[in-house]
This record gives C-alpha cells, sequence and structure tokens, in this order.
C-alpha cells in the first residue's frame, strides 16, 4: 500500500496523515508490504473492510494472501495485465457511464474470469458499433461472471 514512499489511494496528498496504515508505513521501518509484517494483521487492520471509499476493500486481506502465495513479481505481472485490461475497457467500451464499474470488475474478479469475459465480449461485439450496446454487454457479462463467483459488482458504502 505504500510503495517507494508514495501511497496513491483514498484521499491523496502528502503524507496521508489520515490513513492509520499508511502512518504505520511511514514512522516504522515496515516491509514493502503489510502481509510481510510481523505483527500482520495488526490493529490498523480492524473493520477495515467492513465498508469502501471511493475504491473497494472487499479483496484487501484475499490480495495481500495472494500476494504473500505466488510472491511479488507474479502478484504485479496480474496487476500489469488488469491494468492493460482495465484501460481496454475505459477505451473500447465506455459510454461514459461504466468506469466505476470497470474498476469494481477487474479488482474483485480473478485475472482468469476477466480474461473470459473479455473474450465473450470481443465475440459479442466484433460487429457491434454502437457503445452504448458494447458498453451494456461488458456490464452484463461481468455481472454474469461475477454472480457465478458470489461477488457482487457494488462499492460496499457506510450508510450515514
Amino acid at each position: 500500500m505504500h510503495i517507494d514512499g508514495y501511497c496513491p489511494g483514498c484521499g491523496g496528498g502528502d503524507g496521508h496523515q489520515s490513513c492509520k496504515i499508511v502512518k504505520c508505513a511511514i514512522t516504522t521501518s515496515s516491509p514493502e508490504f503489510c502481509s510481510l509484517c510481523s505483527e500482520y494483521p495488526c490493529k490498523n487492520y480492524e473493520h477495515i473492510t467492513d465498508f469502501d471509499s471511493f475504491i473497494t476493500h472487499q479483496n484487501m486481506f484475499a490480495n495481500l494472501k495472494k500476494l504473500n502465495n505466488i510472491g511479488i513479481e507474479q502478484y504485479k505481472k496480474e496487476l500489469e495485465e488488469k491494468i492493460k485490461i482495465l484501460n481496454l475497457l475505459l477505451n473500447k467500451y465506455n459510454d461514459g457511464r461504466k468506469k466505476s464499474f470497470y474498476c469494481l470488475a477487474v479488482n474483485l474478479l480473478e485475472l482468469n474470469d476477466i480474461n473470459e469475459v473479455i473474450s465473450k465480449l470481443n465475440e459479442k461485439t466484433r460487429n457491434e458499433t454502437d457503445l452504448k450496446k458494447k458498453a451494456k454487454i461488458a456490464q452484463e457479462l461481468f455481472n454474469s461472471a461475477a454472480k457465478n463467483k458470489n461477488i457482487t459488482l457494488k462499492l460496499n458504502k457506510k450508510r450515514k
């Protein structure tokens, strides 16, 4: 979450002083990833996945576990592939209303599931030129893939 002295996450700004996780990373000689720390999961992680901010926290623990299991380099490769797919979706299938949806889908689904959706999407939209129709097909395919994995592609917002 705090790589090379910078965290691009929740809230922005230098130091991210309101974020207890980044504050810990700045003030201690912690490892590059929290999950590599001997104290992980610590009190900073209590209730952290209960609600989302503008990004989802739903896979936070699973992602850190995956990072530990497959290693940083392989995990980084997966994230880079997801970034490429997200850019493809935003450039070819975004009708101006799907950015958050695609971010959630790419974040919450496994790479193999995303690639399956992209394959079906390419097939189903091969002759389609209407962007709204392409976006609708993409949303339907991602929702179907998510439903098969018991995933809801919505942010879990805290009620006021």
